[in-house]
């Protein structure tokens, strides 16, 4: 049995979608520049396409900018933003927990003369709006604060936030990738200037993404070219995925309700069944604000590298965090953040869910994880010292394990 429960780093493709592309691969094919007849067929289905994804997020047509992943759609929405608006001043907010594109693309606005302020989080991975109040200064041009959290799945109060950024006028952009396509996502609602969504978080093509820009908001095209995307994203368009992400906005938003509805049950089971199968499991995220698919536990005295092999070996698909970082084998700077004991969160594990799911693969999952957590910890002089003594072994300096234990007895 296959089960796959990584849908956070890419979801499997709707078969509805894949049909809609089948035709723009090989015959219409036209350059969606052109003039003739060939080029306006691709460039009618990309209008459409563009239709489709602003109805998802209560947006306007003219208003969405097809880009080619979450990451391109960040750095411009971060590095255009900035370019456009550095007379104003050069500094910039981001959380602490936000996804790397986001963080390198602001770490490398701090190597030209920007200051980034970051947000630290709570324990749960969320952001207080006193925080945010605190962070804004005279010469804050830009605040970027993930919707919800790749990793723990943690979802923010970006209503909540926005009305305090908006306040002093700043401009507002939320990395919405987790989220659109999965919970409701209304830009009018959240008030903000500009987010980031990603087809395929929602069973659409990977290589097809896109950022609201709201009208009116000025930014600096990060690639130089055509006039393709309003002259704000040049480059020939890849007219097969734009048109696959807009039919999989238009499945999405209309089975949203009924595809939340069967993940969460299947989520909640993994949240409730797990820890009684297996002792020393730790919940990592909000138990509430949480993503519909998301599981994000850390199992004490193991290595998550152990797990994971074992899981794939018995077809099980899991991940340790975001899949732009997973191959790091370090714990995450979103675990870090929300102060996860390193000795702990070195054992942790991601298990996203999607649509396609089933409570039988839930029951394998259930049935194959337990032992496997057994026989790692029966090779972990960790465990075997908490076995013999009844405590946590002490780290010490040049171990796995640098920071003592907070949970000593």
């Amino acid at each position: 049995m296959l089960v796959y429960l990584d849908n956070q780093s890419n979801t499997k493709l709707d078969d509805r979608v894949f049909q809609v592309m089948i035709p723009f691969f090989k015959e219409n094919y036209g350059n969606a520049q052109t003039i003739y007849s060939l080029g306006t067929i691709s460039k009618d289905a990309i209008d459409k396409a563009r239709n489709q994804v602003a109805k998802l997020i209560n947006a306007k047509d003219e208003e969405i900018y097809f880009t080619s992943c979450g990451s391109e759609s960040n750095n411009l929405a971060i590095k255009g933003i900035a370019e456009a608006n550095k007379q104003k001043g050069k500094h910039i907010v981001v959380s602490a927990v936000e996804h790397f594109s986001v963080l390198n693309a602001a770490k490398r606005l701090s190597q030209n003369g920007y200051e980034i302020s970051y947000i630290p989080v709570d324990k749960y991975g969320s952001i207080s709006l006193e925080d945010v109040k605190k962070s804004l200064r005279e010469d804050t041009i830009l605040v970027s604060i993930q919707h919800a959290n790749t990793e723990i799945g943690t979802i923010q109060n970006i209503e909540e936030i926005s009305k305090v950024v908006k306040e002093k006028n700043i401009i507002f952009h939320t990395d919405a990738v987790q989220t659109a396509g999965t919970i409701a996502v209304d830009v009018q609602k959240l008030n903000v200037d500009l987010l980031t969504l990603s087809g395929s978080q929602f069973y659409g093509p990977k290589g097809a993404a896109a950022l609201f820009i709201k009208k009116g908001v000025r930014i600096v095209p990060q690639i130089d070219g055509g006039v393709q995307e309003g002259g704000r994203r040049a480059g020939t368009e890849n007219v097969p995925a734009i048109v696959g992400l807009g039919k999989a906005a238009e499945i999405a938003m209309s089975e949203m309700s009924i595809n939340s509805d069967k993940i969460i049950k299947l989520r909640d089971r993994i949240l409730n069944e797990l820890p009684e199968k297996i002792e020393h499991v730790y919940l990592n995220g909000h138990l509430y604000q949480r993503l519909p698919g998301n599981v994000n536990f850390s199992i004490e005295f193991i290595e998550g590298e152990g797990m994971f092999l074992f899981l794939d070996q018995k077809g099980i698909c899991v991940s340790s965090g975001s899949a732009c970082a997973s191959k790091a084998l370090k714990m995450s700077h979103v675990l870090t953040a929300i102060n996860c004991d390193p000795a702990i969160g070195q054992g942790s594990i991601l298990m996203t869910l999607s649509k396609y799911n089933s409570d039988s693969e839930i029951d394998y999952l259930l049935k194959e994880f337990p032992p496997i957590v057994k026989k790692l910890r029966d090779m972990s002089p960790l465990y075997d010292y908490f076995i013999k003594t009844g405590k946590r072994q002490e780290a010490g300096p040049g171990t796995d394990y640098e920071h003592e234990h907070e949970h000593e007895e």
